[in-house]
Parts: C-alpha cells; sequence; structure tokens
C-alpha cells in the first residue's frame, strides 16, 4: 500500500466530522452564517435541491449538498448580497458553487491530496424523486446541519 492509500485509509473515519468542517468554513466565510447539528433523519421529499461536485484521481466519488428550495434560495441571496425575493435562476450556479467550494474545502483537509485530486464542475438537479447511483465502495457518509433552521444533507461517496 502506498504512501497516499494508507493516507486514505486511515482518514476514512473522519471524513463525516471533515466534511462538517468544511462546510462549515464555507458558510462562515461565504454566507456569514453558522451550521447548527441537525436532526439524525430527514424528511427526503423537503431536500428538492442536489448539487454534486465529483472528485477524480487520488481520491475518487463525489460530494453532495442536498436542500430545501426555500434554503438553496436564501444561501443564494445570503452569497450574492441580494433579497431572498429577487433570486432567480442565479440559484443552480451559487448552490452548485457552495457545494463546490465544501469539496474543495474537504478535499485540501487531506494530508498531501494536494493537486492529486481534480474536482468536476458542480451539476444542480431539482426535484426529490430520483436515485443516484455512484460507483462507491466505501458506502455512503451523510451528515445532517441546520441552516437556518432548515435541514441540510452533506454526503461523500467514495470509490477507491
Amino acid at each position: 500500500m502506498d504512501t497516499m492509500n494508507a493516507n486514505l485509509t486511515s482518514t476514512e473515519g473522519l471524513w463525516g466530522p471533515m466534511l462538517q468542517v468544511s462546510a462549515q468554513e464555507v458558510f462562515e466565510r461565504m454566507l456569514a452564517s453558522t451550521l447548527a447539528a441537525g436532526p439524525e433523519t430527514l424528511v427526503e421529499e423537503e431536500l428538492d435541491i442536489t448539487a454534486m461536485v465529483g472528485l477524480a484521481g487520488q481520491l475518487c466519488g463525489i460530494i453532495t449538498l442536498r436542500c430545501p428550495a426555500q434554503s438553496a434560495n436564501l444561501m443564494t441571496a445570503k452569497m450574492l448580497g441580494m433579497d431572498a425575493a429577487q433570486v432567480g435562476p442565479e440559484m443552480w450556479d451559487a448552490v452548485g458553487e457552495i457545494c463546490n467550494m465544501i469539496a474543495g474545502n474537504f478535499k485540501n483537509k487531506i494530508a498531501g491530496m494536494g493537486d492529486g485530486c481534480m474536482l468536476s464542475v458542480p451539476t444542480v438537479i431539482e426535484g426529490a424523486d430520483y436515485n443516484l447511483h455512484a460507483l462507491s465502495d466505501s458506502g455512503k457518509t451523510e451528515i445532517h446541519l441546520l441552516f437556518e433552521g432548515m435541514p441540510l444533507a452533506l454526503a461523500i461517496e467514495i470509490h477507491s
């Protein structure tokens, strides 16, 4: 086992906490908001906006951010410094970029990752009635947080 694979294996149990810290840092810096611990379970139908960013290279997989449309709208307003009632199609780009920043922050927390992991362009899906099948062999690590009292789910699925 090479040094990078050994490093990833020793880090795997910390992915949930690392993902949470990454999200908290992005929300504090970009949205001037704090994230709180969320409920153990979420109502899946309420999470009708999904942003995803792929990871490729020494770390392969996908990071997803799921939230209600109202939450995505508020994230956009805070990020762009506009009134929430004026948010329109820029919501897709803003939520995708927030997921992208979380993914970048996450990968940079893994020692030695550096340029060894590239990020895809974010993809954003509207609606809750879909199934995502990632080529993951480590299972999904998902955390639940609250943004301004609204649920937010972040997940990482890794393929070795």
